[in-house]
């Protein structure tokens, strides 16, 4: 399966923030939208990083409260990787793990279109995986 399968299902819906929001502002809408990560966009809609629960942690624990009331572009995380929609559901799961990231922005010519986590991914293997377990059970079943 391709991530524009995926985002075909769950949808294209990506929570965005700019870099002069606080931090602590971004933790609350992770919180209250149940995310873990969003787009950081410059106002001409260029992607200026992804900011995620563990930038904001590791940004709480070097400064400790005040931490909260810096921009996001402080600790945000700027060396964006992205997906590709044509992009298997196997080599983002290779490069999530490679990176040690849970979530990948999908670009297509240089314009945002999606989000994935590595529980998007991890729930389509699941049910491929199951597929796969009633298949065999049918044809055993029928031999």
């Amino acid at each position: 399966m391709l991530v524009s399968q995926i985002l075909k299902t769950k949808g294209d819906l990506v929570f965005t923030a700019s870099p002069q929001e606080t931090v602590g502002a971004a933790a609350a809408l992770l919180h209250s939208r149940k995310v873990g990560a969003m787009v950081v966009l410059e106002a001409d809609e260029s992607i200026a990083g992804i900011l995620s629960e563990r930038d904001i942690v590791r940004q709480i624990a070097k400064e400790g409260a005040a931490a909260l009331s810096k921009p996001i572009s402080a600790c945000m995380t700027r060396d964006v990787i992205f997906a590709q929609p044509d992009e298997s559901v196997d080599d983002l799961l290779a490069k999530m793990t490679d990176r040690r990231i849970r979530h990948l922005p999908v670009a297509k010519g240089g314009r945002l279109v999606g989000i994935i986590s590595i529980g998007d991914l991890v729930k389509y293997k699941i049910q491929e995986a199951q597929a796969e377990a009633d298949g065999l059970k049918a044809y055993i079943a029928a031999g």
